[in-house]
């Protein structure tokens, strides 16, 4: 049978859990409809559920509609318990997005909403409670097409006198479907299928779960337009959920995403999976096995953890929802505090976001939490399974660290017969990148096993900052060089020496505190606009223009910060006597706008943190001696970087970071100007590489087979890579061409591009193109779109070339690193840009750099050459008539010509 995942998501009381139980109902998987206020609901299986009326976990219900058989996950509502809902995203097919149709849009349904577009989750809208009075369609849908998509079409007109309406609504959502329906008047239900699951058509029903009215309606739609995915052979599968059972048996839910899981199959080196369950609310069925496309609960697993893949499943990006308050766990007199962390470890194991922490210095366990009803929660849960009454502290805001400017750190550890030394290159990133590692260390300097050791330490633990000690984030970490002994070097060493390393370079860098922020739309009455304008200044908030909307109601958009919006709502519904409403989300972090203020509050030590020194261990007459952080560089034994060139190589850091504080985007323009376009580049060949062989030894090229380790963006707790190894000979040819950089580098160009840069985007392709179609290289031109929100990674095929505009929180240096990272070693890549810092970087990575000037040269002498060439061959392509006829006829030619004849 076809499987099948859909998830059900909803805003809290949008009636998410009573469809479901419409839903199993109809298609025959329970008899009797369970209700949430009569405490009887089947998914609702968790006592406390039933209790307070919410949905706390997750679960799952599997039911068969038509010949395909559905696992529906019921995912919680309450914005207190969103994590656990976007961990369920990773393993769905389609979702159902619940609307309440007296609420319409609410703020925690735009989060919702931005997180299925994150994941790429082809959804199926349901706008529900729409018996009660108020409620009008024709608004709603028009509210949906306002705030969701212009692409939402009422799919309850597909029987009615109004189908041509409806295929009209359908066609416009697509071009090549467009033009199909305008040519034949006709769209195929796998065309429909098709758009939907591309996510460019979202389709609306309207009724009531209650009563049980538009439901069987919403079945068919669902049954007639869901795409079944095809699956690999090769196994896989990704883990989204760990819980345990009643008896406390770990359970490990995963989705088999490729191939067969069998029971005793091993899944790790030395675990295997015991029993594979099949649940369906509080029951389950042992199988023996579980195909492609099933949810299952495996038991024997102790190591496993959301995120995590097996098989052909790669490790998932770190969740963007992630709690923004601190608490301090008040435990009772009697109870032991290191038993105690060790049971709440297992309770993070389920919760991963609850990050429970041991304050070592204060002898304190601190949790992070999303807010106040989650608390209660947890304290019901620590209860009911280790019979401990724990209470809560002030919750406190969870703040980060970043840094302004390139540095770089410095770590040796070298007491006796011990011996490591690392330098690594700390970069600011873009917001909201999180952290990420990479090497530039030539394997003749530094063998590959202990770089991959280094970047394994880097990777295995949260790195507290200086200013606070909070988790530091937004940055780029790279190995540039190191040194290990050949008798004395354990895998110990690097760790301290890694740890040091990044230790030292924060604390010679410009650091900068980061703090939670808000974005916010407040719903106001127009006379009061005013007041709600002076409170979001107090808070340093920003906000857009105010928008009128319907009923003399204003709309305010904007951002601010967490710490001063925490209890803003209470305000609002007081001053507004009610008529007022505030939906807030979690932007991001951004720059904090007191921080000195928070840094003195907090009274952060960093050189009195014992288990993160800043200083490094250095040997001396057989003993080993400490060097504090403002020394390392006058005892350490491999040179660094001059910081004189590293301080130029990313001017506009700052602005960067600071940029991240517009909520209204209006210096957000979609690109970025090259860090250092036309100044300080290295534009003699010569000098570059004597600055790269002074800094990382001489420049070798990689030698094969050769490992390559790429990471990718993750949140602050690490991130994750592959491996991969490869003896192919390098027969491809790559140009990278780092857009803007070219542009704001060649006079011309740059010139165009202040009058207008899509003119200048258009004539760079242009010669690119022509530049090509004589080298026949693969040449990809790579524009930023790292400020354009939302904006995903988009590839573009222009002539004879590729055009990338990257992500958003992705700049066209981490684009082309990451691509060198991926076939640099397999092909022969070539990198043309002026941006100093890169070009190192790029040369560590075994490619070639090409700086703007000699792109431009490049280009010049190819365009010679093209003419010389069309000269020649116009020279030799002359066809005289007499050359091509007989003999004879030649001689009578030429007769004829003199008069002779």
């Amino acid at each position: 049978m076809e499987k099948l995942v859909v998830g059900i998501l909803a805003h809290v009381d949008a009636g998410k859990t009573t469809l479901s139980e419409g839903i199993l109902y109809l298609t025959g998987k329970i008899r009797k409809l369970g209700r949430v206020d009569h405490k009887d609901a089947y998914l609702d299986t968790y006592n406390l559920e039933r209790e307070r009326g919410i949905t706390i976990f997750s679960k799952q219900a599997e039911f068969e509609l038509g010949n395909r058989g559905i696992t529906l996950l019921d995912t919680p509502g309450h914005v207190d318990f969103s994590a656990e809902m976007e961990r369920t995203l990773q393993v769905l097919d389609y979702a159902i997005l619940v609307i309440n149709g007296a609420d319409g849009v609410q703020g925690h349904t735009m989060t919702l909403w931005r997180l299925l577009a994150r994941y790429q989750i082809p959804t199926f809208l349901f706008i529900n409670k729409m018996d009660q009075d108020g409620t009008d369609k024709e608004k709603l849908l028009a509210e949906l097409k306002k705030r969701l998509s212009d692409n939402c079409v009422d799919f309850t007109w597909e029987k009615s006198d109004l189908q041509s309406q409806f295929l009209e609504d359908v066609s416009v959502c697509d071009e090549e479907l467009l033009e199909k329906y305008l040519e034949t008047e006709k769209i195929s239900t796998s065309d429909i299928q098709k758009v939907i699951k591309e996510r460019k058509l979202f389709p609306c029903f309207f009724g009531s779960a209650l009563k049980m009215t538009g439901v069987e309606e919403f079945l068919h739609g669902l049954e007639k337009y869901c795409e079944t995915p095809e699956y690999p052979s090769e196994f896989g599968a990704k883990v989204f959920k760990i819980a345990r059972d009643d008896q406390g048996n770990r359970l490990s839910y995963m989705k088999i995403t490729g191939g067969t899981l069998k029971v005793k199959e091993l899944l790790t080196d030395t675990e295997k999976a015991d029993q594979i369950r099949i649940y369906s609310g509080a029951k389950f069925e042992l199988a023996k096995e579980a195909p492609a496309g099933t949810i299952c609960a495996v038991t024997g697993l102790s190591q496993t953890h959301p995120g995590q893949g097996f098989g052909i499943e790669r490790e998932s990006e770190m969740p963007v929802l992630e709690p923004v308050l601190n608490y301090r766990i008040l435990l009772p007199e009697d109870c032991d505090v290191h038993q105690m962390l060790k049971k709440l470890k297992e309770l993070e194991e389920e919760e991963p976001e609850l990050h429970i922490v041991w304050n070592e210095q204060l002898g304190e366990i601190h949790a992070m939490l999303m807010g106040e009803v989650q608390i209660e929660i947890l304290k019901h849960l620590i209860w009911e399974r280790f019979h401990v009454a724990v209470e809560f502290g002030t919750g406190n805001i969870v703040y980060k660290e970043t840094i302004a400017e390139p540095v770089e750190g410095v770590g040796h550890f070298e007491p006796l017969r011990h011996y490591a030394e690392v330098h690594l290159l700390l970069e600011p990133g873009e917001p909201g990148s999180g952290l990420q590692f990479f090497t530039a260390c030539s394997e003749d300097v530094l063998d590959r096993n202990w770089q991959r050791l280094i970047l394994t330490h880097l990777e295995e633990r949260e790195h507290p900052g200086v200013l606070t000690g909070s988790p530091i984030t937004d940055m780029q970490i790279t190995l540039i060089t190191g040194r290990a002994h050949l008798k004395h070097t354990e895998g110990g060493d690097f760790r301290q020496a890694t740890y040091r390393a990044v230790r030292q370079g924060l604390k010679k860098a410009k650091s900068v505190l980061l703090e939670p922020y808000y974005e916010f739309r407040l719903e106001i009455p127009g006379d009061m606009i005013g007041r709600a304008m002076t409170d979001i200044q107090k808070m340093n908030g920003t906000f857009q223009q105010p928008e009128a909307d319907e009923d003399d109601m204003m709309v305010l958009k904007g951002s601010a910060p967490v710490s001063m919006m925490r209890d803003y709502q209470t305000q609002v519904t007081s001053y507004t006597k009610g008529r007022g409403r505030l939906f807030c989300s979690l932007k991001g972090y951004a720059p904090c706008q007191n921080q000195d203020e928070i840094v003195e509050k907090i009274g952060y030590d960093s050189e009195r943190d014992l288990d993160n020194p800043t200083g490094s261990v250095f040997c001396a007459h057989g003993a080993g001696f400490v060097v504090p952080w403002y020394e390392v560089e006058d005892y350490m034994h491999l040179e660094g970087i001059d910081e004189s060139e590293l301080g130029n190589t990313i001017p506009d850091s700052e602005e960067s970071i600071a940029g991240n504080r517009n909520s209204n985007n209006q210096t957000d323009s979609g690109y970025r100007p090259p860090r250092n376009a036309g100044v300080g580049s290295y534009e003699d060949e010569e000098e570059l590489k004597a600055i790269f062989e002074r800094t990382f030894g001489p420049v070798k090229r990689y030698k094969e087979p050769q490992f390559k380790r790429t990471f990718s963006a993750k949140s602050d707790s690490g991130s994750y890579y592959r491996n991969s190894f490869s003896a192919k000979k390098k027969e491809k040819e790559y140009l990278l061409v780092d857009g803007y950089n070219i542009i704001y580098a060649w006079e011309d160009l740059k010139e165009l591009a202040d009058a207008n840069l899509h003119a200048a985007q258009t004539k760079l392709m242009d010669i690119l193109s022509n530049y090509q179609g004589f080298k026949k290289c693969t040449l990809i031109l790579v524009f930023d779109a790292y400020k354009i929100e939302g904006h995903a990674e988009e590839v573009i095929t222009y002539h004879n070339i590729h055009v990338v505009y990257t992500k958003e929180a992705e700049t066209a240096d981490q684009y082309i690193e990451k691509t060198v990272h991926k076939i640099g070693r397999e092909n022969q890549v070539t990198v043309a840009t002026s941006d100093g810092l890169e070009q190192i970087i790029i040369m560590g990575q075994g490619a070639h750099r090409m700086s703007a000037r000699g792109l431009r040269d490049e280009i010049k002498a190819t365009e010679n050459q093209i003419r010389q060439q069309w000269h020649e061959k116009r020279q030799s392509s002359k066809n005289y008539l007499i050359d091509n006829i007989s003999d004879e006829m030649a001689q009578y030619m030429k007769e004829k010509r003199l008069g002779k004849q």
